[in-house]
């Protein structure tokens, strides 16, 4: 064996590791990469390659594990293909409820399931690592002598755990053995009672289902939280998880009125017994360790029972721990990066982020300004509300005193470097912000428009003349939010699956396709349904001479067609492109990049 050309390149002899990169599973580097990780842990409680390369070199974990199970010769077993069936389950269950608390609790840690056995057959063990060191030792104290170990994909193993022994919340749970004894009133009053709710509020222990809500909303990664009531006294809790709603709790049998109640108590700025405007509060609360703020949002509703004042609830959780301070991880692509860059490194100017509630624009801007922020220079910044505190930089407080517009007025005054606007929700403010760009300020700022060439006529439409949106900014960059793959499950696409016809009206050519490995999303323990976080799609418009110019020559008529032409000529990648790019890297789906994006 020593012979083999590549066996004599490995770093130390391992022929675990050498049969892995003969299959094709791992490289050369890989495995030369894993060992020299191995060789660096201490002789006690030094892993296994398998392990290493798993969880340090990112492989996926059933190729890993199922060749070292086929050449260790231990069958394997595909739960997806043969689930168990109920008699089955239910013979798994009965023996993990008659052992002892320690060893179910080693088991389910494991991840190990026994099938039991009887005289005609012998108990059968799924492992998600039939290698274990310790493995014998385990069944042999559960007092099995007659046993077979069988492979079993980590991500099945959890979800059988999952159906047998489901993880309670312990707010839930608490609510639930608290609220069995509650009436529910069938007849609403048209008059709320107060002493009523405080009496329900009290009873229910309903501050600990918006407590543990919080917390599950931060600890979930959910970005909004919200709080739906329906009739006949049920309410909905929804977590936004990548970007999509998901169901929560749903709790039956309390007033929505009462759960509103508190909420607005534990919010500041919002008055309980306003019921017939909207309001805008904020939280904040130390989780985790961690001090975190929550802008709540509070609009009255409609509902099924006409004489009810119900409210809508929408909490966005604020976790500064998600902001992006380096500028390498916004994920721009080389043109857009490289435009980027020269724009927020002008001494002047504007920075117009643009696209709809939720895209990302505030993270990008973040970016951008962390990466020109320094000792020597005045940043200043007014936005309504503020969400991020910014190292470096003063960010002014609005009130009744002091409103969102007299704030910029006074920006001018300040002696600012850099400043940051918010939103320019209107004439005076984008006349404002513009006047700061044209000062000798470089001056970030966003806007709500579907792409980057219509930002320029929306500013036109505001009311500010050609001339000034031609030579007062660098780039407009329009930006989209998109849901990435799960790395541990996407599944690649046989060319026999692809639709053709739909991949040639999304804007690939035939060579592409046929060069593209595209991905499907599958689902497993540590995903959303096949789909694990958001990536951002980007369309930087520069402002070159030759755009510039044109702007300047289209006076009333503002051609968006026209400037996108230009900017493409330039290397611009449309928002559509900029996602093609995302689906050939294999991050996400042709279906994910047209829900986010336009025929242009």
């Amino acid at each position: 064996m020593s012979s083999n050309p590549i066996l004599s390149t490995l770093k130390s002899p391992n022929r675990l590791g050498y049969l892995l990169v003969e299959q094709g599973v791992i490289t050369l580097e890989q495995l030369n990469k894993a060992i020299d990780i191995q060789n660096r842990e201490p002789t006690k409680g030094k892993r296994k390659l398998g392990e290493i390369l798993v969880t340090d070199l990112g492989i996926n974990r059933d190729k890993v594990f199922s060749t070292i199970a086929t050449l260790y010769a231990f069958k394997t077993v595909d739960l997806e293909l043969t689930p168990f069936t109920q008699e089955q389950l239910d013979s798994i269950k009965s023996f993990y409820d008659n052992i002892s608390e320690r060893n179910r609790d080693t088991l389910l840690d494991r991840k190990i399931l026994v099938l039991p056995g009887n005289n005609q057959r012998q108990t059968i063990i799924l492992t998600p690592d039939p290698t274990e060191r310790d493995l014998s030792d385990i069944v042999t104290d559960l007092g099995i002598k007659r046993y077979e170990i069988v492979y079993c994909k980590l991500e099945s193993l959890q979800n059988v755990i999952q159906q047998l022994y489901p993880v309670k919340n312990e707010f839930l749970q608490i609510l639930e053995e608290t609220t069995k004894s509650i009436e529910v009133i069938s007849e609403e009053p048209t008059a709320i009672d107060e002493e009523a709710l405080d009496a329900e509020i009290n009873q229910s222990l309903l501050v600990n289902l918006i407590e543990g809500c919080l917390v599950e909303g931060v600890r979930q990664g959910a970005s909004d939280i919200h709080i739906i009531p329906l009739a006949g006294n049920v309410t909905e809790f929804y977590f936004r998880l990548d970007g999509k709603l998901r169901l929560w709790h749903r709790q039956d049998g309390i007033k929505p009125e009462a759960i509103a109640a508190v909420v607005k108590d534990r919010s500041k700025n919002v008055d309980r017994f306003e019921r017939d405007m909207a309001q805008d509060g904020f939280i904040q609360r130390k989780i985790d360790d961690h001090m975190m703020r929550f802008r709540v949002s509070i609009i009255p509703i409609v509902g099924q029972e006409f004489d009810r004042k119900l409210e809508s609830i929408v909490i966005r959780i604020i976790d500064d721990r998600k902001v992006i301070t380096d500028l390498e991880k916004l994920g721009l692509q080389p043109q857009a990066k490289a435009d980027y860059l020269k724009a927020i490194s002008a001494p002047q100017g504007m920075v117009i982020l643009t696209g709809p509630t939720g895209s990302g624009k505030s993270t990008t801007l973040m970016g951008a300004l962390y990466y020109v922020i320094t000792p020597e220079k005045c940043v200043l910044t007014v936005e309504e509300p503020v969400e991020y505190l910014i190292k470096g930089a003063r960010q002014i407080k609005i009130s009744h005193k002091l409103d969102f517009d007299a704030a910029i007025r006074a920006i001018l005054r300040h002696d600012p470097d850099i400043v940051m606007v918010g939103e320019m929700r209107d004439k005076k403010t984008a006349e404002l912000g513009i006047k700061l760009a044209n000062t000798g300020h470089l001056t970030f700022s966003t806007l709500h428009t579907n792409d980057a060439p219509s930002a320029v006529s929306r500013l036109y439409k505001m009311g500010i003349e050609p001339f000034l949106i031609a030579y007062a900014i660098n780039i407009i960059v329009a930006q989209r939010l998109i849901r990435t793959l799960c790395v541990h499950c996407k599944r690649p696409m046989e060319k026999n699956q692809l639709e053709r016809a739909a991949l040639l009206r999304a804007g690939f050519t035939e060579q592409e396709i046929e060069e593209t490995e595209f991905f499907a999303p599958v689902g497993c323990s540590k995903c959303n349904s096949g789909w694990k976080g958001r990536t951002a799609i980007h369309e930087a418009l520069y402002f070159h001479k030759d755009i510039r110019e044109f702007i300047l020559a289209s006076k009333e008529d503002v051609n968006e067609a026209g400037i996108r032409d230009l900017a493409i000529k330039h290397g611009m990648l449309t928002l559509r492109q900029s996602g093609l790019h995302r689906v050939k890297s294999g991050v996400t789906t042709v279906e994910e990049v047209l829900s986010a994006t336009t025929d242009e």
